[in-house]
């Protein structure tokens, strides 16, 4: 036993820690390669680009028409303003002028919210009834002037649509209002039902609750846009 008092015990701990160390440090090599190895074979995903709101389709009469009941005619693709004014509004800014107030008859719209964005500025949106014909959708540009606009059902099909949005865009079209514009197209050719999507070439009382193509002329009377 006397043999054994002289060896000190610090040297004893040293070797253990430093076999530990030696342990963690082939650990930790480990990681890094493996992670090394992951970042060359796994590549980053790509990034998708947002995809572009389509554009509003309408029809305007064009400057200088009288304007009668109606200044045209807008087909949205759904009954969601939110999603659907912005294109809207965006097309109409650089025609007449920046639009800062929309207003319906809540009849056919489910949710009316009360301002909508649109590329940099916010339109006030409000409901009225019975001011508001149904089927009519009412624009305002502060000291530029007022439009009304047929809204023609996002359901009806390519043909009843172009007859809707030439009636109420042409000149010489009958001088009736959007209720009576759809009900004299489904007294003529029945219900407005879907079909496929058109052919380019063919023709709330109170308050409430993506960029077009560049206008093509059609005939003289009538501009065309996002069809």
């Amino acid at each position: 036993m006397d043999s054994t008092e002289g060896i000190p015990h610090t040297g004893c701990h040293a070797g253990s820690f430093s076999a530990k160390d030696e342990t963690r440090a082939a650990v930790e090599a480990a990681r890094r390669r493996v992670r090394i190895m992951s970042a060359t074979l796994l590549p980053p995903l790509p990034q998708r680009e947002p995809a572009a709101a389509p554009a509003a389709r309408l029809t305007l009469k064009a400057d200088g028409i009288s304007r009668g009941l109606l200044d045209g005619a807008w087909w949205p693709r759904s009954r969601d303003l939110l999603s659907e004014l912005p294109a809207l509004t965006d097309a109409l800014d650089s025609l007449w002028g920046r639009i800062t107030r929309i207003a319906v008859n809540p009849e056919h719209w489910p949710v009316i919210p009360r301002e909508v964005p649109v590329n940099g500025h916010i339109v006030k949106v409000g409901w009225f009834t019975p001011e508001i014909d149904p089927h009519k959708l009412l624009l305002l540009s502060y000291g530029t002037g007022r439009w009304d606009l047929l809204v023609v059902p996002p359901g009806a099909g390519s043909e009843p649509a172009a007859r809707l949005m030439a009636a109420a865009s042409d000149y010489d079209g009958p001088a009736l209002t959007a209720s009576a514009l759809i009900a004299a197209e489904e007294a003529r050719h029945g219900a407005l039902a879907a079909d496929q999507p058109p052919n380019p070439d063919g023709v709330r009382e109170h308050e409430g609750g993506s960029r077009a193509s560049a206008p093509v002329s059609r005939r003289a009377s009538r501009l065309i846009i996002g069809m």
